[in-house]
């Protein structure tokens, strides 16, 4: 071979090799070509940030710099927060104590339960934390302080958090829902209950309820379902506002559909964990004289709330790293909404939703963030009204990588597509965020967005560009 094709040949090499590193970039923008024409996409705003993970340069960007409404990717900038500020090992507090004093047994007083913020409290995820757990372990710290019977209230105290619920943004169709369940600082079970239904083609009684677990004596339940066709699935809603006593049920539950029923959010949580502890010990023979009631209700009946004298029992929450792994993986909005509420507590400032959002962009102000591009009102991103650009989301997903808790937060992103990607839903709004490394060990950051499309299944249309990465 002559010195000419030699050197034909190598130059041929060199760009068949330039061709193929800058591929997955051509395939990128050819995918989003064909997204953004899709007639989905007709009259959407699609974003794309994809980032070189080891530098930080960004390798593919379209309106990058817009922002969108996130649904629930925003979880992976609340959660990157949580890590930053409070530490993964981070625990709540909630402390069983008593007013009054104790005589022959008897408590002339109250049983408070002071709640201090834990989300996790009853919940069903945590074997430390279950519901029947967190009762043991109180009812054994009632027994071990020799009360057998109680004169006066169970009082939930949720007066750390005031008297402030559902975030700003936050839309009626939701908050009635398990998944639109405000926070507290006396949360417990999630904040939910279930209601079981049954669809019959009668005309009398179309939507039956068969079940409500646990039962909520307290809580009138006006049932207003229609029988849906066979396969049009669940379109039930809850209305139910917090502190309210009356939920309705309205939409329609599919003929035949095999969901037991749906979930629904808890009015008032601090007066559910108090009635559950009340009925527990009088089950096991240690009445209460008193109904009861919670700092709220003292509140707006203009009564004093009393001050514990002598704790009985502190229960610890689950390490902040395993409350994030939950919080990602099954994108439990109530769990943003704690968590935000928490960074202003934390920082000495009322905790509400707005003063933990002040205090998360103070964070990423302070790591050189424009944080014009973070416009954020609630923790979960549950509100159509939260706007962040893919580009700064993008740009906090890179940062964490350099953090001592990074290998928590990336093991709490789910996997989408082959990827860790959090993913975001709501009314007409599909997201994804999150890392990936592609065969030959080629890592990428990747925010995806598409807000106002039309019709169903666009998350298969995203992955499509994403797959141009593999």
């Amino acid at each position: 071979m002559s010195f000419k094709h030699v050197s034909f040949f190598f130059f041929f090499m060199l760009l068949r090799s330039i061709s193929f590193a800058q591929s997955p970039v051509q395939k990128l923008e050819r995918a989003y070509q064909e997204l953004t024409s899709d007639p989905q996409a007709k009259y959407a705003i699609t974003s794309l940030c994809v980032l070189d993970a080891e530098t930080g340069k960004t390798l593919f960007g379209r309106n990058e710099h817009i922002g969108l409404a996130t649904a629930s990717t925003l979880k992976t900038i609340t959660s990157a927060t949580a890590f930053g500020l409070l530490g993964k090992d981070f625990r709540y507090q909630t402390i069983l104590a008593y007013s009054g004093t104790i005589t022959a047994g008897v408590l002339q007083g109250d049983l408070i339960i002071v709640g201090g913020g834990d989300p996790s409290l009853a919940s069903w995820r945590y074997e430390g934390s279950k519901e029947k757990q967190v009762l043991n372990e109180w009812v054994t710290a009632v027994k071990n302080a020799g009360i057998s019977r109680i004169e006066g209230r169970i009082i939930g105290d949720d007066s750390a958090w005031g008297s402030s619920t559902t975030p700003e943004g936050w839309i009626w169709q939701d908050i009635g829902n398990y998944y639109g369940a405000a926070p507290s600082a006396l949360t417990w079970r999630e904040n939910q209950f279930d209601i079981h239904l049954k669809a019959s083609p009668s005309q009398q009684n179309p939507v039956t309820i068969q079940e409500i677990v646990p039962s909520m004596p307290y809580v009138k339940i006006v049932n207003e379902l229609r029988a849906g066709a066979e396969g049009s699935g669940d379109n039930a809603y809850a209305f139910l506002p917090p502190l309210s006593n009356i939920a309705y049920l309205r939409g329609s539950w599919a003929l035949g559909i095999r969901k037991a029923g749906i979930a629904v959010a808890l009015p008032d949580p601090a007066y559910e964990a108090a009635y559950r502890l009340q009925d527990t010990l009088k089950r096991l023979g240690i009445p209460t004289s008193a109904e009861v009631t919670t700092a709220r209700q003292l509140l707006a009946d203009h009564k004093p709330l009393p001050q514990p004298s002598v704790k009985l029992s502190t229960h610890n929450s689950p390490a902040l790293s395993e409350l994030v792994y939950w919080f990602n993986k099954k994108s439990i909005n109530l769990y943003g909404e704690h968590l935000i509420r928490t960074l202003a507590w934390k920082a000495g400032k009322a905790a509400t939703t707005r003063n933990g959002v002040s205090v998360e962009l103070s964070y990423w102000a302070a790591k050189g963030f424009d944080t014009a591009a973070m416009n954020i009102i609630d923790g979960s991103g549950l509100s159509p009204g939260t706007r962040v650009t893919t580009g700064a989301m993008a740009q906090v997903l890179f940062l964490a990588q350099k953090e001592s808790w990074f290998a928590d937060y990336y093991k709490s992103l789910p996997e989408n597509n082959g990827m860790q990607l959090k993913s975001g839903t709501i009314n007409d709004v599909s997201a994804y965020a999150g890392y990936y490394t592609d065969p030959r060990g080629k890592k990428y950051i990747i925010v995806i967005n598409i807000n106002n499309y039309s019709g169903s299944g666009i998350s298969k249309k995203l992955f499509r560009v994403l797959d141009a990465l593999k």
